[in-house]
């Protein structure tokens, strides 16, 4: 047991610097923003929202590729593991430049859709344009960073994200304060700093291609059983997203209060999501590696000994945001609506932390199980169980701290149970522990 201890910390530790930095760059750019005044803080809201949901359906270029290339590694093909990684990197390179000219187009639509108008709408729509250009670099961190996490290298994006956090808060306030840019200034700063993250870690997977003797030119074969790979995992995401989506559209029908601290409480559980999804990425890479070599005995080990890991760190994480509100709210707004709402969200949200500790960690299992098919279909039942219950509180909760509450309360309470319930049914059985490459 202590041999896995080390080899999931070995993994967890450096990953967790690695995620912990990335939505640093929403908090940083929310406490940035949120001084500006509330409509802007609610413009990055709904920006923010967008984006992340653009970028997230694009999570199967880390997942799919750390399962591919942990698999590969563990029977032995270390050329077919890095010729997997370089293909979902042209992949990402592709669709990257796809989705920066469909953001630019439709930034005003988009915001209309979730309800914003007037000042709100129109920071938003600045915020997502401007943001559209880095949309490939982002989409390339993905890739590269799974290759690196498959090749159970974690300590590599750690220290470029960490890079990419500081240049992000330093250009951040730069821009927005120092040449007067606002809202667009945030956005520059971010773009920059993801086209610059993706480049250092494209030249780092590049130079381990290199040295494995695989092809750096595109592969159609490749890179359509990259794109068939990660079809599933996609499905999985959209019920995710929709999921939030909807959050986020209720969280606007309550108010421009409610909106404004919805935004940094679900910035701050975006930061202990990914902190949580360490262990995942651990998880992933282990598990992927163990049943490429076909050691059960070791992958049944790991997941009992990541769900422990996961469940405690998400009950310290939960009373951290519980008891800790009504001093973080200050630093994200000055007004005494939003703080009030900030607080009371974070308890509605750090009461159900364990769970999604739970939640978290057997989705990076089955993940690096490339049990991709059992999570598209509980992502849409659990979305279906999740629908009727935000509906009831966009219909019926109140606006301002008490609406909050209560759609913390539906998202983290009902949504997170839904998703722990059906993976952890999953998890008993051995169905999704199929061996080799």
């Amino acid at each position: 047991m202590r041999r896995i201890d080390r080899e999931i910390l070995a993994l967890a530790l450096p990953a967790l610097g690695a995620l912990v930095a990335e939505p640093l760059f929403v908090l940083v750019d929310s406490a940035v923003v949120g001084h500006l005044g509330t409509p802007q803080l609610a413009g990055l809201s709904l920006a923010s929202t967008v984006l992340i949901t653009l970028v997230g359906l694009c999570v199967f270029l880390a997942y799919a590729t750390t399962a591919a290339v942990a698999r590969r590694l563990g029977a032995g093909q270390d050329r077919q593991a890095l010729q997997s990684g370089v293909d979902g990197m042209w992949l990402a390179l592709g669709l990257g430049i796809a989705l920066a000219a469909l953001l630019w187009t439709t930034a005003p639509w988009a915001v209309t859709a979730l309800g914003a108008s007037g000042d709100v709408a129109a920071h938003a729509t600045t915020y997502l344009r401007w943001s559209a250009p880095g949309l490939p670099g982002m989409l390339l961190v993905l890739a590269t960073t799974g290759v690196l996490r498959g090749l159970q290298d974690t300590r590599t994006p750690l220290w470029v994200a960490s890079g990419g956090a500081v240049f992000n808060a330093v250009g951040s306030v730069a821009l927005v304060y120092g040449l007067g840019m606002g809202i667009a200034g945030s956005a520059l700063a971010t773009t920059t700093a993801q086209l610059l993250m993706a480049v250092v870690l494209a030249a780092v997977v590049v130079a381990g291609a290199r040295a494995r003797h695989a092809s750096l030119r595109p592969h159609h074969a490749g890179i359509w059983a990259n794109a068939v790979a990660g079809a599933p995992l996609l499905v999985r995401t959209v019920s995710l997203r929709l999921a939030i989506l909807l959050t986020v559209w209720t969280a606007t029908s309550l108010g421009a209060v409610t909106l404004a601290g919805h935004q940094v409480v679900n910035s701050l559980w975006g930061l202990a999501a990914f902190a949580l999804d360490a262990l995942a990425i651990a998880a992933q890479a282990l598990v992927g590696f163990g049943l490429g070599s076909g050691d059960l005995e070791r992958v049944r080990a790991v997941l009992r000994r990541c769900l422990q890991w996961g469940v405690g760190a998400g009950a310290v994480i939960g009373v951290l945001f519980a008891v800790s509100g009504w001093w973080i709210a200050p630093l994200f707004s000055s007004d005494p609506d939003v703080r009030v709402a900030i607080t009371v969200g974070l308890v509605a949200c750090g009461v159900f932390m364990p769970m999604a500790g739970w939640v978290f960690v057997l989705d990076g299992v089955l993940i690096g199980a490339g049990d991709g098919r059992f999570l598209a279909w509980a992502g849409m039942l659990t979305l279906v169980l999740y629908v009727p219950c935000v509906l009831a509180v966009r219909a019926w909760a109140p606006e301002g701290p008490v609406g909050l509450a209560w759609l913390w309360a539906s998202f983290a309470g009902v949504f997170m149970l839904a998703r722990a319930l059906t993976t952890g049914l999953r998890a008993r059985g051995d169905r999704w522990m199929v061996t080799g490459t």
